[in-house]
């Protein structure tokens, strides 16, 4: 029988935390497979292609279900933040460990993030583009406030807001002058000074800025839920501030949504559905103790950094493209279609990829930073 209104004991792992991590590690998992690109370019001019361009990116001004993915890594990160530091403060560790503890892992965020882009065709590349080059910073933002009031904390998260806002609107720097337009904004002359070159698709480092607000807000909320109260309304309702305010902006012609350059309208709206994602999840897994069927997803979220690094950096050089090959081959015995080929190599690969995480599940070997 489903539990009443009270949520689970916090004192050990949130569920639903885990169910939400996982489920986010297995969704970027297969989109490594390349399935997702292959359902887009095949389905165009049907109804199926609206559905599938769901899990591509917006190419600016707009908002896609995949352009939520990373703004929710940046926030579990944090839940998991709250979790971890109240569980080392519980066990006589010192803040001042834990910042240690914190800076090293910081440090491994930060090489695996640039690592990841360091290698191409034409020889190394000094990135710093991906989501755990991006984690490092707002990792470390997080818990340097950690023991702040709440109200600091939000504080804190506005000025960060209004930072981005002003950094883009009032810099005026020629050539980088027009705020929300690619390739000619503040965020594309950041990237010449950091890195001297420019993202072809518009993403820009400095968004670690206003994604920090994500991270602090995830710490937040788990230092709420770790109080063992009923806090779903407290979810929803901030949920429902952030879409309002982050959709409100776009709408109004303030601020427009654009995941990549992180726009503050985009950072408040992609939080509310974070809040909101999290809240169902919290509400269905801890509260109403609706817990079965959660391992497939929770094994891989318990490896969540492991199996990123490998799809990003063996899967994407070497892994899919040999396991693809190995099924494109055995289906040209039966004359399989290219559909039918393409669906099998993700599954295969996928497959391959999960059958690690639950190897080192069964083993009970958990990698972290």
């Amino acid at each position: 029988m489903p539990s009443t209104q009270t949520p689970a004991p916090l004192t050990g792992r949130l569920l639903s935390l885990d169910f939400l991590r996982g489920f986010i590690m297995v969704l970027l998992a297969i989109e490594s497979t390349g399935i997702y690109d292959y359902l887009f370019e095949h389905s165009k001019g049907t109804t199926f292609n609206n559905f599938i361009i769901q899990f591509t990116h917006h190419p600016w001004h707009g908002l896609h279900f995949w352009d939520l993915v990373q703004p929710a890594f940046m926030f579990m990160a944090g839940v998991s933040m709250a979790y971890s530091l109240h569980k080392q403060w519980a066990n006589g560790v010192t803040w001042g460990q834990s910042f240690k503890k914190t800076l090293k892992r910081c440090a491994l965020l930060f090489f695996w993030g640039v690592f990841d882009y360091a290698v191409r065709p034409k020889g190394l590349s000094f990135e710093l583009w991906d989501v755990l080059t991006q984690l490092s910073f707002t990792t470390l933002v997080a818990f340097l406030i950690f023991r702040w009031s709440n109200m600091a904390q939000i504080g804190v998260c506005i000025g960060l807001l209004l930072l981005t806002e002003v950094l883009y609107r009032f810099t005026n720097v020629p050539g980088f002058n027009m705020p929300f337009t690619d390739q000619h904004n503040f965020g594309n002359y950041m990237d010449t000074i950091l890195m001297n070159k420019i993202n072809k698709g518009g993403w820009v480092a400095i968004n670690c800025i206003p994604t920090a607000v994500h991270t602090i807000a995830g710490a937040l909320v788990g230092k709420m839920l770790l109080n063992g109260e009923n806090k779903l309304r407290t979810l929803l309702l901030w949920g429902l501030v952030c879409l309002v305010i982050g959709f409100g902006l776009d709408e109004f012609g303030i601020t427009p949504i654009i995941k990549r350059i992180a726009t503050s309208s985009f950072t408040l709206a992609s939080l509310g559905w974070c809040l909101w994602f999290l809240a169902l999840s919290y509400w269905w897994i801890d509260i109403k103790a609706h817990r079965k069927h959660l391992t497939f997803f929770t094994i891989v979220g318990m490896n969540s950094l492991f199996i990123y690094l490998f799809f990003e950096i063996v899967g994407d050089r070497w892994f899919t493209a040999y396991i693809t090959v190995i099924s494109n081959g055995v289906l040209s015995w039966v004359n399989a279609g290219d559909l039918i080929k393409a669906l099998v190599a993700a599954i295969c690969v996928f497959g391959l990829e999960w059958g690690m995480c639950y190897f080192l599940y069964q083993k009970k070997i958990f990698f972290k930073l």
